[in-house]
Protein backbone atom coordinates (compact mmCIF):
# COMPACT_ATOMS: atom_id res chain seq x y z
CA UNK A 1 0.00 0.00 0.00
CA UNK A 2 1.06 3.42 -0.34
CA UNK A 3 1.76 6.01 2.34
CA UNK A 4 0.22 8.78 3.41
CA UNK A 5 1.66 11.09 6.27
CA UNK A 6 -0.46 14.27 8.04
CA UNK A 7 0.35 15.81 10.47
CA UNK A 8 -2.30 18.27 12.81
CA UNK A 9 -1.57 20.72 15.65
CA UNK A 10 -2.98 20.87 19.16
CA UNK A 11 -3.84 24.45 19.43
CA UNK A 12 -7.35 24.31 20.19
CA UNK A 13 -10.14 21.93 20.20
CA UNK A 14 -10.93 20.74 16.39
CA UNK A 15 -13.56 22.12 14.48
CA UNK A 16 -16.27 21.15 12.13
CA UNK A 17 -14.72 22.47 9.21
CA UNK A 18 -11.53 20.59 10.57
CA UNK A 19 -13.21 17.33 10.75
CA UNK A 20 -14.68 17.29 7.37
CA UNK A 21 -11.87 18.80 5.34
CA UNK A 22 -9.47 16.72 7.17
CA UNK A 23 -10.29 13.98 9.52
CA UNK A 24 -13.55 12.53 8.19
CA UNK A 25 -11.33 11.89 4.62
CA UNK A 26 -8.52 9.98 7.17
CA UNK A 27 -11.52 7.67 8.10
CA UNK A 28 -12.11 6.87 4.59
CA UNK A 29 -8.44 6.21 3.97
CA UNK A 30 -6.76 4.03 6.54
CA UNK A 31 -8.32 0.99 4.41
CA UNK A 32 -6.69 1.87 1.51
CA UNK A 33 -3.27 3.35 2.30
CA UNK A 34 -0.44 2.94 4.57
CA UNK A 35 -1.78 5.83 7.54
CA UNK A 36 0.62 7.97 9.81
CA UNK A 37 -1.22 10.87 11.70
CA UNK A 38 1.08 12.88 13.93
CA UNK A 39 0.19 15.41 16.49
CA UNK A 40 2.73 17.89 15.60
CA UNK A 41 3.35 19.62 18.92
CA UNK A 42 6.77 21.04 17.93
CA UNK A 43 5.44 23.08 15.12
CA UNK A 44 2.55 24.48 18.00
CA UNK A 45 5.41 25.84 19.95
CA UNK A 46 6.88 28.41 16.69
CA UNK A 47 4.59 30.73 18.88
CA UNK A 48 3.76 31.42 22.72
CA UNK A 49 1.87 28.43 24.53
CA UNK A 50 1.37 27.74 27.78
CA UNK A 51 2.46 24.18 28.27
CA UNK A 52 -0.16 22.89 30.69
CA UNK A 53 -2.93 23.85 27.86
CA UNK A 54 -0.34 22.54 25.13
CA UNK A 55 -0.12 19.03 26.87
CA UNK A 56 -3.75 18.83 27.70
CA UNK A 57 -4.37 19.77 23.96
CA UNK A 58 -2.13 17.40 22.70
CA UNK A 59 -4.25 14.58 24.39
CA UNK A 60 -7.43 15.98 23.44
CA UNK A 61 -6.25 16.03 19.82
CA UNK A 62 -5.46 12.20 20.15
CA UNK A 63 -8.72 11.24 21.72
CA UNK A 64 -10.64 12.96 19.09
CA UNK A 65 -8.39 11.24 16.66
CA UNK A 66 -9.50 7.93 17.81
CA UNK A 67 -13.25 8.86 18.46
CA UNK A 68 -13.99 9.95 14.89
CA UNK A 69 -12.87 6.50 13.91
CA UNK A 70 -9.52 6.23 13.57
CA UNK A 71 -8.33 2.71 13.88
CA UNK A 72 -4.87 2.49 15.85
CA UNK A 73 -4.90 -1.10 14.76
CA UNK A 74 -4.86 0.27 10.57
CA UNK A 75 -3.42 3.14 11.43
CA UNK A 76 -0.22 4.53 12.77
CA UNK A 77 -1.44 7.79 15.58
CA UNK A 78 1.32 9.52 17.40
CA UNK A 79 3.21 12.20 18.98
CA UNK A 80 5.66 14.10 16.97
CA UNK A 81 7.61 14.92 20.25
CA UNK A 82 8.10 11.23 21.27
CA UNK A 83 9.83 10.70 17.66
CA UNK A 84 13.48 12.39 18.28
CA UNK A 85 13.81 12.02 14.43
CA UNK A 86 11.64 14.27 13.21
CA UNK A 87 14.01 17.43 14.89
CA UNK A 88 17.14 15.41 13.63
CA UNK A 89 15.98 15.37 10.54
CA UNK A 90 14.68 18.76 10.64
CA UNK A 91 17.94 20.19 11.55
CA UNK A 92 19.43 18.49 8.31
CA UNK A 93 16.12 20.26 6.09
CA UNK A 94 17.09 23.05 7.58
CA UNK A 95 21.06 23.15 6.34
CA UNK A 96 19.62 22.43 2.75
CA UNK A 97 17.22 25.27 3.23
CA UNK A 98 18.18 29.00 1.46
CA UNK A 99 16.84 31.98 3.80
CA UNK A 100 15.52 33.87 0.65
CA UNK A 101 13.19 31.05 -0.31
CA UNK A 102 11.94 30.48 3.70
CA UNK A 103 11.41 33.96 4.03
CA UNK A 104 8.78 33.77 0.62
CA UNK A 105 6.55 31.14 2.19
CA UNK A 106 3.08 33.26 2.74
CA UNK A 107 2.97 31.60 5.91
CA UNK A 108 6.05 33.21 7.45
CA UNK A 109 5.18 36.95 5.93
CA UNK A 110 1.16 36.79 7.64
CA UNK A 111 2.71 35.31 11.22
CA UNK A 112 5.87 37.77 11.04
CA UNK A 113 3.97 40.84 9.39
CA UNK A 114 4.02 44.10 12.42
CA UNK A 115 5.59 42.12 14.74
CA UNK A 116 8.75 43.33 16.33
CA UNK A 117 10.33 39.97 17.17
CA UNK A 118 9.48 36.69 15.69
CA UNK A 119 10.71 33.04 16.52
CA UNK A 120 13.26 32.03 14.31
CA UNK A 121 11.46 28.84 14.46
CA UNK A 122 8.59 30.20 12.25
CA UNK A 123 11.53 30.89 9.52
CA UNK A 124 12.50 27.21 10.04
CA UNK A 125 8.90 25.85 9.58
CA UNK A 126 8.91 24.57 6.53
CA UNK A 127 12.00 22.39 6.83
CA UNK A 128 10.58 20.34 9.86
CA UNK A 129 7.66 19.81 8.14
CA UNK A 130 9.47 18.44 5.42
CA UNK A 131 11.08 15.99 7.60
CA UNK A 132 8.16 15.44 9.18
CA UNK A 133 6.57 13.79 5.63
CA UNK A 134 9.68 12.70 4.09
CA UNK A 135 11.00 10.48 7.13
CA UNK A 136 7.94 7.83 6.05
CA UNK A 137 8.85 7.73 2.75
CA UNK A 138 5.42 9.02 2.32
CA UNK A 139 3.58 8.83 -0.95
CA UNK A 140 0.84 11.47 -0.67
CA UNK A 141 -0.12 14.14 1.78
CA UNK A 142 -3.74 15.32 2.11
CA UNK A 143 -3.59 18.78 2.97
CA UNK A 144 -5.78 21.88 2.09
CA UNK A 145 -5.12 24.63 -0.53
CA UNK A 146 -3.34 26.95 2.01
CA UNK A 147 -0.52 24.36 2.59
CA UNK A 148 0.36 23.37 -1.41
CA UNK A 149 3.36 25.98 -0.90
CA UNK A 150 4.76 24.04 2.15
CA UNK A 151 4.08 20.89 0.19
CA UNK A 152 6.03 22.52 -2.74
CA UNK A 153 9.17 23.39 -0.46
CA UNK A 154 8.88 19.96 0.78
CA UNK A 155 9.42 18.26 -2.98
CA UNK A 156 11.89 20.36 -3.24
CA UNK A 157 14.09 19.73 -0.56
CA UNK A 158 13.45 16.10 -0.87
CA UNK A 159 15.11 16.33 -4.78
CA UNK A 160 17.56 18.87 -3.28
CA UNK A 161 18.74 16.13 -0.77
CA UNK A 162 18.65 13.07 -3.47
CA UNK A 163 20.67 15.01 -6.12
CA UNK A 164 23.44 16.79 -3.59
CA UNK A 165 23.67 12.93 -2.13
CA UNK A 166 22.16 9.91 -2.19
CA UNK A 167 18.60 9.44 -4.03
CA UNK A 168 16.61 8.11 -1.14
CA UNK A 169 13.76 10.03 -0.10
CA UNK A 170 10.41 9.63 -1.95
CA UNK A 171 9.15 12.37 -3.50
CA UNK A 172 5.62 13.12 -2.23
CA UNK A 173 2.26 14.01 -4.01
CA UNK A 174 -0.29 16.81 -2.92
CA UNK A 175 -3.78 14.88 -2.60
CA UNK A 176 -5.81 18.02 -2.64
CA UNK A 177 -9.61 17.50 -0.06
CA UNK A 178 -12.26 16.68 -2.41
CA UNK A 179 -14.42 19.60 -4.12
CA UNK A 180 -17.02 20.96 -1.55
CA UNK A 181 -15.09 19.92 1.27
CA UNK A 182 -14.32 23.25 2.78
CA UNK A 183 -16.66 24.43 5.40
CA UNK A 184 -17.05 27.98 5.96
CA UNK A 185 -17.06 30.87 9.13
CA UNK A 186 -20.67 30.74 10.75
CA UNK A 187 -19.91 34.65 11.05
CA UNK A 188 -18.33 35.50 8.10
CA UNK A 189 -19.28 32.67 5.40
CA UNK A 190 -16.74 33.98 2.86
CA UNK A 191 -14.22 32.82 5.48
CA UNK A 192 -13.00 29.26 6.51
CA UNK A 193 -14.01 27.70 9.70
CA UNK A 194 -10.87 28.41 11.44
CA UNK A 195 -10.17 26.86 15.37
CA UNK A 196 -8.37 30.03 15.73
CA UNK A 197 -11.30 32.79 15.15
CA UNK A 198 -11.84 34.63 17.64
CA UNK A 199 -15.48 34.84 17.63
CA UNK A 200 -16.28 31.79 19.43
CA UNK A 201 -19.90 31.85 17.32
CA UNK A 202 -18.13 31.49 13.89
CA UNK A 203 -17.24 27.72 14.59
CA UNK A 204 -18.37 24.70 15.88
CA UNK A 205 -16.25 22.84 17.91
CA UNK A 206 -16.55 18.80 17.87
CA UNK A 207 -16.80 19.38 21.89
CA UNK A 208 -19.76 21.54 21.82
CA UNK A 209 -22.62 20.60 23.53
CA UNK A 210 -26.29 20.26 22.34
CA UNK A 211 -27.76 23.98 23.48
CA UNK A 212 -23.89 25.69 22.29
CA UNK A 213 -24.48 24.05 18.85
CA UNK A 214 -28.60 25.25 18.74
CA UNK A 215 -27.34 28.78 19.89
CA UNK A 216 -24.40 28.68 17.16
CA UNK A 217 -26.32 27.94 14.46
CA UNK A 218 -29.13 29.74 14.78
CA UNK A 219 -27.19 33.26 15.09
CA UNK A 220 -25.47 31.83 11.40
CA UNK A 221 -25.13 34.63 8.96
CA UNK A 222 -27.71 34.23 6.30
CA UNK A 223 -29.12 36.69 4.35
CA UNK A 224 -32.66 38.57 3.54
CA UNK A 225 -34.29 36.57 0.77
CA UNK A 226 -35.59 33.85 2.94
CA UNK A 227 -35.24 31.18 0.70
CA UNK A 228 -33.34 27.85 0.93
CA UNK A 229 -31.72 27.32 -2.17
CA UNK A 230 -27.43 26.35 -3.15
CA UNK A 231 -25.92 30.07 -4.54
CA UNK A 232 -22.43 30.24 -3.38
CA UNK A 233 -21.83 33.36 -4.79
CA UNK A 234 -24.84 34.93 -3.60
CA UNK A 235 -26.03 32.99 -0.67
CA UNK A 236 -22.56 31.86 1.14
CA UNK A 237 -24.18 31.65 4.43
CA UNK A 238 -27.24 29.34 3.55
CA UNK A 239 -24.83 27.46 0.99
CA UNK A 240 -22.29 26.64 3.72
CA UNK A 241 -25.02 25.87 5.77
CA UNK A 242 -26.85 23.00 3.50
CA UNK A 243 -23.16 21.55 2.87
CA UNK A 244 -22.83 20.68 6.33
CA UNK A 245 -26.28 19.13 6.40
CA UNK A 246 -25.62 17.82 2.94
CA UNK A 247 -22.71 15.71 4.63
CA UNK A 248 -23.93 15.31 8.16
CA UNK A 249 -27.15 13.78 6.91
CA UNK A 250 -25.87 11.74 3.63
CA UNK A 251 -28.36 13.68 2.03
CA UNK A 252 -28.16 15.16 -1.79
CA UNK A 253 -28.39 18.98 -1.75
CA UNK A 254 -31.00 19.21 -4.44
CA UNK A 255 -32.74 16.51 -2.05
CA UNK A 256 -32.85 19.27 1.35
CA UNK A 257 -33.26 22.15 -0.74
CA UNK A 258 -36.95 20.33 -1.85
CA UNK A 259 -37.28 19.86 1.75
CA UNK A 260 -37.30 23.18 2.69
CA UNK A 261 -39.39 24.73 -0.33
CA UNK A 262 -41.98 27.22 1.49
CA UNK A 263 -39.98 26.57 4.97
CA UNK A 264 -38.22 29.53 6.03
CA UNK A 265 -34.45 29.61 8.01
CA UNK A 266 -35.59 28.84 11.49
CA UNK A 267 -37.06 25.21 10.22
CA UNK A 268 -34.10 24.63 8.33
CA UNK A 269 -31.75 25.82 11.05
CA UNK A 270 -33.53 24.02 14.28
CA UNK A 271 -33.39 20.88 11.66
CA UNK A 272 -29.52 20.85 11.15
CA UNK A 273 -28.70 21.93 14.44
CA UNK A 274 -30.77 18.96 15.41
CA UNK A 275 -28.59 16.59 13.09
CA UNK A 276 -25.28 18.04 13.68
CA UNK A 277 -26.32 17.53 17.81
CA UNK A 278 -26.94 13.74 16.47
CA UNK A 279 -23.88 13.39 14.30
CA UNK A 280 -21.61 14.41 17.09
CA UNK A 281 -23.17 12.39 20.29
CA UNK A 282 -20.86 9.38 19.72
CA UNK A 283 -17.84 11.10 18.54
CA UNK A 284 -18.03 13.19 22.41
CA UNK A 285 -19.12 9.59 24.18
CA UNK A 286 -15.87 8.07 22.90
CA UNK A 287 -14.10 11.01 23.31
CA UNK A 288 -15.23 11.35 27.05
CA UNK A 289 -14.58 7.60 27.04
CA UNK A 290 -10.90 8.21 25.86
CA UNK A 291 -9.19 11.34 26.56
CA UNK A 292 -8.19 10.62 30.32
CA UNK A 293 -7.91 6.34 30.24
CA UNK A 294 -4.72 4.08 29.84
CA UNK A 295 -6.43 2.60 26.82
CA UNK A 296 -5.54 5.92 24.70
CA UNK A 297 -1.75 5.82 26.45
CA UNK A 298 -1.42 2.57 25.02
CA UNK A 299 -2.12 3.55 21.66
CA UNK A 300 -0.36 6.37 21.83
CA UNK A 301 2.96 4.19 23.24
CA UNK A 302 2.57 2.05 20.04
CA UNK A 303 1.79 4.43 17.78
CA UNK A 304 5.50 6.02 18.72
CA UNK A 305 6.84 2.98 18.77
CA UNK A 306 6.24 2.07 14.76
CA UNK A 307 7.08 5.65 13.80
CA UNK A 308 9.99 5.14 15.66
CA UNK A 309 11.08 2.26 13.84
CA UNK A 310 9.80 3.85 10.58
CA UNK A 311 11.64 6.65 10.66
CA UNK A 312 14.67 6.07 12.17
CA UNK A 313 15.47 4.04 9.10
CA UNK A 314 15.05 6.81 7.28
CA UNK A 315 17.10 9.05 9.76
CA UNK A 316 19.90 6.48 9.45
CA UNK A 317 20.26 6.85 5.33
CA UNK A 318 20.08 10.51 5.87
CA UNK A 319 23.20 10.65 8.27
CA UNK A 320 24.90 8.24 6.35
CA UNK A 321 23.92 10.13 3.20
CA UNK A 322 25.25 13.53 4.59
CA UNK A 323 28.21 11.37 6.27
CA UNK A 324 27.15 12.51 9.44
CA UNK A 325 28.49 10.32 12.23
CA UNK A 326 30.17 7.16 11.63
CA UNK A 327 29.18 5.13 8.77
CA UNK A 328 26.24 2.56 9.80
CA UNK A 329 25.29 -0.51 7.89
Amino acid sequence: MKTIFSGIQPSGTITLGNYIGALKQFVELQDDYNCFFCIVDQHAITVPQDPQTLRKNIRSLAALYIAVGIDPEKATLFIQSEVPAHAQAGWMMQCISYIGELERMTQFKDKSAGKEAVSASLLTYPPLMAADILLYQTDLVPVGEDQTQHMEITRDLAERFNKRFTEILTIPEISLPKVGARIMSLQEPTKKMSKSDPNKKAGISLLDEPNQIVKKIKSAVTDSEGIIRYDKDNKPGVSNLLSIYSILSGKPIAEIESMYVGKGYGDFKSDLAEVMVNYLQPIQERYYQLVESSELDEILDRGAEKANKVASKTLKKMENAMGLGRKRR
